[in-house]
Order: structure tokens, then C-alpha cells, then sequence
């Protein structure tokens, strides 16, 4: 077993995954914030159901183990009694996670530049003020920006979505992808061809449906069903959490930065991406497979 490097931040303590007793067939669904989270796991459990209909109820049924908001014993359990197949989520990097060769770990990558302006709008919908000085509602001077290029993921910034959790999840999850247990999907290719990605995923979980069933999973699993039920589909949805359950799926569209950025801040952007990943980790990191 490995020694998890730790992330503390005013949302995350990664240690709190010592105390959940993993089983042989967990699924770990591990992503940044913003880059399909919410989108994987409900792949996750329509195919696990087999059930288009199914209540998903995520922030129960599918935890956030690192999430420091809910009561610790709680949550564990509640993952002790399911006797079902598990699925939890976690936005802290692979390297600061208990790995077992026996669960399966999905995570999840989107243009990181989406992923911050997602986050923007995110920031917006959350009954929090944790965000405020990383995220000023009012922000003429590019004060949000300059936070998500220089903020440190090694401190409770990592909980503010900096550039460099992006980066950290990457590399992290690049180096163990070699590994029959650990899978890396990518957002735009959750746009670009959804069935295709819920063919893989049913095969990595070893999950088999006909195929007019398999059409309705994919269809309940689309961008615009799931905004459309956003209080079924959200997380929490239909309890009051969020500002509005719609608004956390904002758009689901891609290149949102575009035309938002000046010429300084692109250039920063790409100074800080090239000294960290070669030009086809940035292809994919950015792009998926269709930059393949």
C-alpha cells in the first residue's frame, strides 16, 4: 500500500479516507472539481442499476468522502451497510489517495480553462463564503485569475480549484494509468460521443445490458436530461442546498474562456502548461482523444 500524501484545505482532509474499510469491487470516482463529477457518477449508476429511472441521490449514495461538512462516522457507516457495489467521489489527487488494486478508480479530466470558469459560475451557486477573496464577485482587475495560475495546491488553496490541482490530479493520475484499475476519461469526449463512453465504462465495470436498454441509460445520461431533472440529477438536488439545482449544471459547453482572457493572461496560462506536461499531455489534457 502506498503512503497518501496529505490535502488539508477548509472543505478537504484526505486522511479521512483511512477510515473507510474499502471493499474489492469500490469504484473511486476522482477528478478535479467542474470536469464531470457529477456527469461520471451518474454513468455509474445508471449502469449499475440498469435502471434509467434510477434515484441517483449522489451526496448519499455516492459520498464525497474527503468533504469535511459531513460527520466522518456518518458517512463511513452508511458505505459499511450498503450492500450493494460502492461508488464515492473525491477531488483530491491520486497521490494522496489509499490505492487498492482491487477498486477501480475513474477520473475525469476537462480543459482546465473550462474547468475554471465552470468553477467561476460554481462559486456563485454554493450557500458558502469560502470562496470570496479567490472569487470576487466584482473582479475588474483580474484578481480571480491570478489566483487560479498561482495558487498552491500544497496549501488550503487546494480547495480554490488552482491551476495546479488541475496539474497535480493529471500527472498523478498519468502515471498510474498504466494500470488495469485505473481509467482516464475526458469531458469533451463525454460530449463528443456519450455512448462511447458509456460502452467503456459499462465494460470496465463488468456491467451488460441489451442494447435497447443500454440506449435509454445513454439517453438518461445526457447533459440536457440531466439539467432538466437537475433536482433528481444534481448533487443534494431538491434539498435546498444550492442556490438553484439548475444552475449547477450551468451549460456543459466547452471553450467558455474564449474571448474572456487578454493576450497576458493566455501567455501565463501557456507558460505554466508547458513547464509542466509535454505537448501531447497538453493536447489531451485540453482536448481528450479527438487530439489524439
Amino acid at each position: 500500500m502506498n503512503t497518501p500524501k496529505h490535502y488539508l484545505g477548509p472543505l478537504t482532509d484526505s486522511r479521512r479516507w483511512d477510515r473507510i474499510a474499502r471493499r474489492p469491487n469500490d469504484v473511486i470516482v476522482v477528478t478535479p472539481p467542474k470536469c464531470g463529477t457529477t456527469w461520471m457518477q451518474t454513468i455509474i449508476a445508471l449502469l449499475l442499476s440498469g435502471d434509467p429511472l434510477v434515484d441517483t441521490e449522489l451526496s448519499i449514495k455516492m459520498p464525497w468522502v474527503d468533504i469535511r461538512l459531513r460527520d466522518l462516522d456518518e458517512v463511513a457507516a452508511r458505505l459499511e451497510a450498503m450492500p450493494h457495489r460502492r461508488c464515492m467521489k473525491s477531488h483530491t489527487p491520486m497521490d494522496g489517495l489509499p490505492l487498492d488494486d482491487r477498486a477501480l478508480y475513474v477520473c475525469v479530466f476537462r480543459h482546465p480553462l473550462d474547468a475554471h470558469f465552470s468553477f467561476r459560475n460554481h462559486v456563485r451557486n454554493l450557500p458558502l463564503d469560502l470562496y470570496d477573496a479567490w472569487y470576487p464577485a466584482e473582479d475588474t482587475e483580474g484578481v480571480t485569475f491570478r489566483h487560479f495560475l498561482e495558487g498552491d495546491t500544497d496549501t488550503e488553496a487546494c480547495d480554490a480549484m488552482p491551476l495546479s490541482l488541475i496539474l497535480r490530479h493529471y500527472t498523478t493520475a498519468k502515471a498510474l494509468a498504466d494500470r488495469p484499475n485505473v481509467a482516464l476519461f475526458h469531458y469533451a469526449d463525454m460530449q463528443r460521443d456519450l455512448p462511447g463512453v458509456v460502452a467503456r465504462m459499462a465494460a470496465l465495470l463488468g456491467t451488460a445490458h441489451p442494447a435497447p436498454l443500454m440506449e435509454d441509460l445513454v439517453q438518461a445520461a445526457t447533459f440536457d436530461n440531466m439539467k432538466r431533472h437537475a433536482d433528481r440529477f444534481a448533487p443534494s438536488g431538491g434539498k435546498g442546498f444550492f442556490r438553484s439545482d439548475d444552475a449547477f449544471f450551468h451549460s456543459g459547453s466547452s471553450g467558455k474562456w474564449q474571448d474572456r482572457l487578454s493576450d497576458t493572461e493566455l501567455a501565463a496560462y501557456d507558460a505554466m502548461i508547458a513547464a509542466r506536461l509535454t505537448p501531447e499531455d497538453r493536447a489531451w489534457l485540453e482536448y481528450g482523444d479527438q487530439a489524439i
